[in-house]
């Protein structure tokens, strides 16, 4: 494989290098954990104690790697409108027994958000 190509897998959103690097990154677990609903970035840095920018530069982590997209746009308290995010899955596991490493990925169904929204109204 040439460095071209270990650099094009590694940017591909499924493949367990793209997941790990997004994960591995400091409090992106704690970040998935909390978008269980939409939720700002300034809610999820106040919320997580997390500098703002390490948040954003998280967010965008997990966005890339198609484990967090962005909602729409809410208003904030400073009147604002501002971007919120929700996590795409409610499960991911990583297989490294065999040769290559395997990805199974519980997607978040629509019902499944619709449920959660209607929940917390």
């Amino acid at each position: 494989m040439t460095e071209e190509d270990a650099e094009q897998q590694i940017e591909t959103p499924d493949t367990p290098e793209a997941l790990l690097g997004a994960l591995g990154g400091k409090y992106s677990a704690e970040i998935l954990a909390s978008t269980q609903t939409p939720t700002s970035a300034q809610s999820l840095s106040d919320a997580l104690e997390i500098p703002i920018a390490t948040c954003y530069r998280r967010i965008e982590d997990l966005t890339e790697a198609g484990l967090l997209r962005c909602e729409g746009r809410q208003l904030s308290e400073e009147g604002r409108r501002t971007n919120v995010y929700r996590r795409t899955l409610d499960r991911l596991t990583l297989d490294f027994t065999g040769g290559e490493p395997t990805i199974d990925r519980e997607e978040r169904s629509e019902a499944k958000i619709r449920l959660q929204d209607q929940r917390d109204e």
